[in-house]
This record gives C-alpha cells, structure tokens and sequence, in this order.
C-alpha cells in the first residue's frame, strides 16, 4: 500500500510539473508576442499627439481669453 501511495504521488507531481511548464511556457511566447507587437509604439505616438493638442487648444484658449481683456483696459485708459 506504501508502493501505491509513492506511485500516485509521483503521477500527481509530475502531472503538475507539465501543468506548470506548459504554462510558463505560454506565459512567454505571450510576452514575446507583446513585445514585438506594434501596438505599444502606436500608443506612444498617439498620446504625443493627443498632448500636442490639447497644449494647442489651451494656447488658443489663453490667446483668445487675453484678447478682450486687453482691449477692456485699453478702452478704459
């Protein structure tokens, strides 16, 4: 009965042992996957570019607030 004992703790384990390396296994081919996809250098660019805009509309938003007020305090002079 001991034998059997050692005999499926061995099956147990080295069924885990697969089970862990398959998947470590598929943890890296997904990683290198990642790695070369192009998704992340198209996220950079576009944040770039979504913050090159928004610092545009704020300087345009800025300009055109500045404009009447300087016109008020030159009218009031």
């Amino acid at each position: 009965m001991n034998l059997a004992l050692i005999h499926d703790r061995l099956c147990i384990k080295s069924f885990w042992e697969k089970r862990i390396s398959n998947r470590s296994q598929q943890t890296e081919s997904e990683e290198q996957r990642m790695q070369s996809s192009a998704l992340e250098k198209l996220r950079g660019e576009w944040v770039v570019r979504l913050e090159n805009r928004t610092k545009h509309l704020k300087s345009l938003s800025d300009n055109y607030m500045r404009k009447p007020r300087a016109e008020k305090a030159a009218e009031q002079t």
